[in-house]
């Protein structure tokens, strides 16, 4: 389909949808705004009760209202298929800043937090996930993290079988035995996710070994929490997004009460190098004073 509009929204330019559907981004002609418009396959929730399921659980998430959440404007039809309005975002995805290396530990919990955060909000609001991924969550141009709210749409609303609804990639070792999955799935996503900033690794169901093996600037107290998050037993993990946004808050005050960034032993020099330096600038020093001596006798 090209450029046109949808409704009262003015396409602009055709996006690379992460997801089913088009995805474009539009202008909204009655409030005068940049927005993001998905249009849905024209079998996406094909059933009467399953759109109107759909159009109900989309519109409620606009009244969830979190900073590190896509916010919802509007759910409607057009032309027989469905249209979901979302916040335009301008940015990169998590993928992208983390561009196959290990992230800086201090800026990996900071986003984790922020993450947790958005994930615990929307869990109050009754919504699991389910879709969380370095591939969906954008990191705006302010470097603040932002979770889809389609998924949280789709989550749970019908079983479609067309078009992938999720990528799967990051699935909780319960998902991926096609069992029911909960919030505590959503924790272990969260805990995956901060595991592969950590490692460049996404952790093992089997269980993981701790990010200090693969990563020496992680301390042992971001260790328990992540291991605690990617436990492959949900009855071991963190039991609320919440309290692990809390634990990742602890370990936050720590690496800044001991100065450390991160990475920052990386450019430090080694303890040899404080010592050669402190002898020559002694040797320095006498040499310095020898001279004066000389000059004044």
């Amino acid at each position: 389909m090209e450029p046109g509009a949808i409704a009262h929204y003015s396409l602009l330019e055709r996006l690379e949808p992460a997801g089913p559907g088009e995805l474009y981004r539009a202008r909204d002609t009655r409030l005068g705004r940049t927005v993001t418009v998905r249009l849905l396959p024209a079998d996406f929730a094909a059933d009467a009760g399953e759109r109107a399921a759909f159009i109900h659980r989309a519109g409620s998430l606009a009244t969830l209202s979190h900073p590190n959440v896509t916010a919802v404007f509007d759910v409607g039809e057009h032309a027989g298929r469905l249209y979901v309005v979302f916040e335009f975002l301008r940015g990169q995805l998590l993928r992208a800043e983390m561009a196959g290396r290990v992230m800086n530990v201090r800026r990996a919990v900071e986003l984790a937090i922020q993450i947790a955060d958005a994930v615990a909000d929307a869990h109050a609001a009754g919504f699991v996930h389910g879709g969380l991924s370095p591939d969906t969550i954008v990191i705006t141009a302010k470097g603040h993290a932002k979770i889809p709210a389609f998924e949280l749409a789709t989550r749970g609303g019908f079983a479609h079988e067309g078009s992938a609804v999720t990528l799967r990639d990051y699935d909780s070792p319960e998902e991926a035995r096609g069992q029911q999955s909960d919030e505590r799935s959503d924790i272990y996503t969260v805990g995956a996710v901060l595991y592969e900033m950590l490692t460049t690794r996404r952790p093992p169901h089997r269980g993981a070994a701790a990010p200090s093996a693969a990563n020496t600037h992680a301390p042992r107290d971001l260790d328990d929490v992540v291991l605690r998050a990617v436990a492959p037993n949900p009855e071991l993990r963190c039991q609320s997004a919440a309290a692990l946004a809390a634990e990742l808050r602890a370990v936050a005050a720590i690496l800044d009460v001991r100065g450390v960034a991160g990475d920052e032993e990386e450019h430090a020099d080694p303890p040899a190098a404080h010592v050669g330096r402190a002898l020559t600038i002694a040797l320095l020093i006498l040499l310095g004073l020898g001279l004066l001596v000389w000059w004044a006798a």
